[in-house]
Order: structure tokens, then C-alpha cells, then sequence
């Protein structure tokens, strides 16, 4: 008897669920092409193929593994230097990577000696692969005109307090009537700021007023500002109104992580859909964009397990909104290390990865012998590669948390590979993150919820 997923699999997918899993492994054998060293022009040549696209997602399996965040520094190189994108767009707080961005950009001397990304899991994004990436970024920008520098952003919706305080910041310096009020609507989330989950479980749980009226009216009140053509510095103003619309869409996180994961898993992945749009926006009609975030946020959710259970994400929503001109690159491996925690907010640990499950594509790849390889399956002419890939099987996300002992149920989803991603960049052995120490002065952030996978 079919399960509830294999029925839907078979209405979307027709007769591609039935495919001899036999013809996988050579057709993979037959289609993944071997990567040259990351620092070698062939590489970046591979890539060239995805130029064309307006926006290029590159996944990662784990949010804690060095080979993914080298390889994607690598292809990003390729696409700013060669092809004219001018936007990375990452899984990170907006106000912390607009430190970053104001250090690539050269508005500011620094970045890293910054209490920047410093909730958990701090490693994240504040490790020697994404610091390295912004020196050489800086250094890019550096020979190119202010217009026509890369920006570094990010699409995340945790960072309430910091949020706030940029908002404040900005209206104290350029309209301090408007800082005014805003401090009198933002005071109804002002108890909350420093633990914004709480808040949630006061409104779902204890029937405490909701503060959506109050962060609805103040980003309304700054987009008023704007119509009425009084902005002196367009940047900071675009800045201070990507924060306060991060500070409406975090009000409602934080409820609706008491309403079930789905509600809240779409409700983040909207507002990161939503900020990449805005940058797009922002930018013009040259904009280009390369996205980093996991493997469940750029792959089309609607392939995958998650999607049958009523998510969506970023990848989903790009595909239904830019079509063929946004391409969605995967990145897996089989077996190593991983900088990842045991359960959330406990410490760093470096953790040995399990090979891959027999009934994984991990495994076909693996089986298909190629150590390091991009597979593209896009090309018409590769109709008989899409077909193989078609079938339903397991795949595996590590988040900040990893759970070996109980893998399957912690790690694992079902996927159809052909249509979940365009391509699929595989490392067969990786290694994990190295992480960059916090300033000594200063305590951690408070956590925020992205279970079950923190990712």
C-alpha cells in the first residue's frame, strides 16, 4: 500500500517514482564532472554556466562544515569578478552583516572586532572561512567606484533588539519626532527584547495584547517619510527600514513559533524572500544575486518532504517568482567532521559525521565514485540524468545541532533530487568550520528557535 507521500510523489511525479534505482549510480558515474582545486581558474570556469541567471542559491547540507563555505566563497568569486553580481545575500541577521557590509564596502575600517554574530550558534557565520571570504571581498571593492561595490547582506529575522536599537539610532540622527514615537510603539516590545520568545508564549499562551499594531504603524510611518521625499541618505534610510520591517516580522515569529513549526518555518523563510526581493529592489535593474543559506531554505521545498507537509522556503518561492532565472545549487557530502552543538544553546563540539544511509542520495553519489564533482542535470540533452533523479529518496541536513544517534529521524527527509535543486556540487569527505573567538568584554546573545534542525 502506497504511504500519503508516495500517493502525492505519484500525482506530482507520475511514473519517475518507479525508476529502477539501479540506473542511478551510473548515470551519476556518467554525468559528474570532477572539481579542479578551488584556487585554480578551471574551477571558477565551471561555474560560468549559472552566470546568465539573476539569482544563483548555493546550499550547504551543514551550517558548520569548511569545505561547503570555501567552495561557495569560490563560486561567488567566480560570479562577482566575471559576471557582474553585486549582492551576497546570506542566512544571517540583518543588522550584524550590515557591519560586515559596511567594511567590504569601505565605510567602515572593520568588521570582525565586533560583537558581531555573536548569538547562538556563533560559529555560523563568525569563522575563519566567512572572515577570509570579507577580506577578499574588501580588497575587491576597494578597486571599484562606491556604485558599483558588492554588498554583504543578510536575510534573517532573529534580531530583534539589535533591530530596534539601529532603528532608534537612525531616527535620533535624522528625525528625533519620529525617534520619539518610535521608542513610544516600540515600548511594548521593550520587556521582551532581550528574550523575544517569551514574548511569544505571553501573547499565544497567556492572552497578553499582541505589539503587531504598534511595529505595523512605525514601519508605516517610516515609508510615509520616504513619499514624502524628505530622505537625505537614501542607503541609511533603506537600512533603518529593512530593520524595522526585521522588527514586524519578528513580532511575528516569535508568536507563531507557539502555533507550530510550519507556521513559523514559512513566516522566516517569507521574510528572507521578502529581503532578498527588497535588495533586488533596491539595487536596480543590474542587481545579481548569490544567496548562501542551507540546503532546506534554497532547495525547492515543493520536492521535498517538508513542502508535502505544507512548508515552503526561499528556494521555492525565487523558482515561483524568477523561474529559469534563478538556479538552485545543492552541496552534500558523506562522511568527516562537524562543527555543530548537541542540543540548542549548548557548546561547540566537533563531531564526527556518519557515513551516509544505504537509501540516501548521499550514498549514490558515493557510490558513483567521484570524490569531488558538480552534476548539472539542466541541460535538455541530460533528459535521461533528470529522469534517474526523479525518484523519492532520503537526504540528509545537519544544522547547528547534529544527533548521530538518531540520525534518521533528526537528519533525514525525503527528497526528489531533479526538482528540489539545478545542481548539485558533492564532497565526499568534508571538514569542519573553524570558529572565531568573541570579544572577551561582552556576554552572548540570548538564542533563538530554529528547531529541529537549527537551520
Amino acid at each position: 500500500m502506497n504511504t500519503p507521500s508516495q500517493n502525492m510523489l505519484n500525482q506530482l511525479y507520475g511514473t519517475h517514482t518507479h525508476i529502477d534505482e539501479a540506473s542511478i549510480v551510473p548515470l551519476l558515474r556518467q554525468y559528474a564532472e570532477p572539481l579542479p582545486e578551488l584556487n585554480s581558474p578551471a574551477f571558477g570556469e565551471m561555474f560560468d554556466r549559472f552566470a546568465d541567471a539573476r539569482v544563483v542559491m548555493i546550499g550547504e547540507a551543514s551550517h558548520g562544515t569548511s569545505d561547503f563555505y570555501r567552495t561557495r566563497a569560490a563560486i561567488t568569486q567566480r560570479l562577482i569578478e566575471q559576471h557582474g553580481f553585486n549582492i551576497v545575500a546570506v542566512e544571517a541577521d540583518w543588522p550584524d552583516a550590515g557591519h560586515v557590509d559596511r567594511y567590504v564596502r569601505g565605510l567602515a575600517r572593520s568588521a570582525w572586532t565586533r560583537h558581531i554574530f555573536s548569538r547562538f550558534p556563533t560559529w555560523m557565520w563568525r569563522n575563519t572561512d566567512v572572515r577570509a571570504f570579507t577580506h577578499w571581498l574588501h580588497q575587491y571593492n576597494h578597486q571599484h567606484a562606491p556604485e558599483q561595490r558588492v554588498e554583504f547582506r543578510g536575510l534573517d529575522v532573529y534580531s530583534l533588539r539589535n533591530s530596534i536599537h539601529e532603528v532608534l539610532s537612525y531616527l535620533d540622527r535624522a528625525d528625533p519626532q519620529l525617534a520619539h514615537e518610535a521608542r513610544r510603539r516600540y515600548g511594548c516590545l521593550t520587556p521582551w527584547q532581550d528574550d523575544p520568545a517569551l514574548y511569544g508564549h505571553f501573547v499565544e499562551r497567556d492572552g497578553i495584547m499582541p505589539c503587531e499594531h504598534a511595529v505595523v504603524e512605525q514601519l508605516n510611518a517610516m515609508l510615509a517619510e520616504q513619499l514624502a521625499g524628505d530622505i537625505k541618505d537614501d542607503e541609511a534610510f533603506f537600512d533603518a527600514t529593512q530593520n524595522a520591517r526585521v522588527i514586524q516580522a519578528a513580532e511575528q515569529y516569535y508568536r507563531a513559533i507557539y502555533r507550530g513549526s510550519t507556521a513559523s518555518w514559512n513566516l522566516r523563510d517569507r521574510h528572507m524572500f521578502d529581503t532578498l526581493r527588497a535588495l533586488l529592489e533596491h539595487r536596480g535593474p543590474q542587481a545579481k544575486a548569490v544567496v548562501w543559506a542551507h540546503n532546506s531554505h534554497i532547495g525547492n521545498a515543493a520536492a521535498t518532504e517538508m513542502g508535502w507537509k505544507g512548508q515552503f522556503n526561499i528556494g521555492q518561492l525565487c523558482r515561483n517568482a524568477y523561474g529559469r532565472d534563478v538556479v538552485l545549487i545543492g552541496m552534500s557530502t558523506d562522511r568527516g567532521q562537524v562543527a555543530a552543538a548537541d542540543d540548542w544553546d549548548c557548546e561547540m563540539l566537533i563531531k564526527d559525521i556518519r557515513p551516509s544511509r544505504p537509501d540516501s542520495w548521499e550514498r549514490k553519489f558515493l557510490d558513483a565514485g567521484v570524490p569531488a564533482s558538480l552534476t548539472d542535470w539542466r541541460d535538455p540533452q541530460r533528459k535521461e540524468l533528470r529522469r534517474a533523479l526523479s525518484k523519492p529518496l532520503l537526504e540528509r541536513a545537519i544544522g547547528v545541532i547534529y544527533r548521530p544517534a538518531s540520525e534518521r529521524s533528526s537528519h533525514y527527509f525525503e527528497s526528489v533530487l531533479t526538482e528540489q535543486f539545478d545542481a548539485m556540487v558533492w564532497i565526499e569527505q568534508t571538514q569542519p568550520v573553524t570558529a572565531l573567538p568573541l570579544p572577551k568584554s561582552q556576554a552572548l546573545e540570548p538564542e533563538d528557535e530554529t528547531f529541529p534542525f537549527g537551520i
